[in-house]
């Protein structure tokens, strides 16, 4: 699939500190520690309301992550899967009246759009998960080979796959460690599952946390034959993949095991995160899937969480075509602690437009106070759990000063502007 354009960065003097993040795995803030490539994986977009504001706090917060890693001396392998089949999209087509490939393609596009305009780093395998079905094949027959794979009739509606050809389902229970990431108790597993994607009353299940790993082709619905990839030990018959499947499938190919990141909002830590760490681990009989588990705050709108089901959704692409300049939004976003919930409003908005402005400002100046001290400062708080609040705060001091008072050191506005670049990704040309 194809990704988008990204940014150049600059380069600093000196080197970044080693970055350290909170882990939900562990919940406590740790050093990432990668080699000299890091390896990120984020949960992409299911494309058909791309791209609001909830999505770009989450995207925005990575980037920053290879940004401190890039600085640190790092090279950065990075991952994003685009869930281009799933249920949302043939809902919204069939209220919609639209092809659900019309859909996933036009909306694909207006998220690699704002990406771009965001200055968001591109990822190095930006994979869709229509393409990634052979590899989602060949991981259902490894975990088949460890016996964590049963089949299961038709739903309770009667509706079900081709006779002979029943729904694949993974086996929770085949993975000791299975809870070791989200820490949560089955009462909350089972109120997550229902809530995001799950189906926890399905009658002949084994387990009612086990997740759909391939769903059998239904009449009018998108199917695919998974004979192109070859026979295993179990015969699987036409039809799609399962959720959570997908990006192990997507990550195995591209990153292998016990990567340095797997990122997303905080609402994929279950059943997403976990599922994927349990089919992983079970498929492979390694630990652990990922090294760190981070993951974004929820964003709210006038009260209530921004969300699809009750359309209270601040767009970038609307603000964008409203005139409001892409860096602005870049920097009402940085003002939030990733992990944080928090309230998108027009005063934040307004906040930030007025801080670009006078950043903006400061960096067109002829000379300045030294910015060294201010970049050290910048490095410190990113790297310590990536506060970007207290960065922007680093910038608003020097800016503060070099308007009020000036300085003698010619070449400091540039390498203000340098530093928001690099670790911030906000563009003050």
């Amino acid at each position: 699939m194809e990704s988008w354009a990204s940014p150049d960065v600059p380069r600093l003097p000196g080197a970044g500190r080693p970055l350290a993040l909170f882990d939900s795995a562990t919940r406590q803030v740790r050093p990432t520690a990668p080699g000299a490539q890091a390896r990120l994986y984020v949960c992409g977009i299911t494309p058909y309301d791309a791209t609001h504001m909830g999505h770009a706090a989450t995207y925005m917060a990575f980037d920053l992550v290879q940004r401190a890693w890039l600085d640190a001396g790092h090279s950065v392998h990075y991952v994003q899967n685009v869930t281009d089949i799933d249920d949302p999209i043939l809902e919204r087509a069939v209220a919609t009246g639209q092809d659900w490939r019309e859909i996933a393609l036009r909306e694909t596009a207006l998220f690699r759009s704002d990406m771009q305009a965001l200055r968001a780093l591109a990822p190095s395998h930006y994979v869709g998960a229509v393409e990634s079905i052979p590899s989602v094949v060949r991981c259902i027959q490894a975990l088949h080979a460890r016996g964590s794979v049963y089949t299961v009739g038709p739903d309770r509606d009667g509706s079900a796959g081709p006779p002979g050809q029943d729904d694949l389902y993974f086996d929770v229970t085949s993975d000791p460690l299975f809870g070791e990431v989200s820490h949560l108790d089955e009462g909350q597993m089972l109120q997550a599952f229902a809530e995001r994607g799950g189906d926890p009353h399905r009658p002949g299940k084994r387990n009612a946390l086990d997740p759909l790993l391939w769903r059998a082709a239904r009449p009018g619905e998108p199917a695919w034959d998974p004979e192109a990839s070859g026979k295993g030990g179990l015969d699987i018959g036409p039809g799609r993949p399962g959720w959570h499947i997908e990006c192990v499938a997507i990550a195995m190919d591209t990153l292998g095991m016990a990567f340095d990141v797997q990122g997303g909002g905080s609402d994929l830590l279950f059943p997403h995160h976990e599922m994927g760490a349990a089919h992983a681990e079970v498929m492979t009989g390694e630990w652990p899937f990922a090294r760190h588990y981070v993951h974004t705050g929820m964003v709210g709108l006038d009260g209530q969480k921004m969300s699809k089901s009750l359309g209270n959704l601040v767009f970038v692409s609307r603000l964008r075509e409203a005139g409001t300049d892409p860096m602005a939004i870049r920097l009402a976003l940085a003002a939030h602690h990733y992990w944080h919930d928090w309230e998108w409003t027009d005063g934040g908005l307004a906040e930030a437009q007025a801080r670009l402005a006078r950043w903006r400002q400061a960096a067109s100046l002829e000379s300045g106070p030294d910015f060294e001290p201010t970049l050290a400062r910048m490095r410190a708080v990113l790297s310590d759990d990536l506060d970007s609040p207290s960065a922007l705060t680093a910038v608003d001091r020097w800016c503060d000063e070099a308007l009020s008072r000036g300085g003698r050191d010619a070449g400091a506005p540039a390498l203000m502007a340098a530093a928001c670049d690099a670790l911030l990704g906000v563009d003050l040309s």
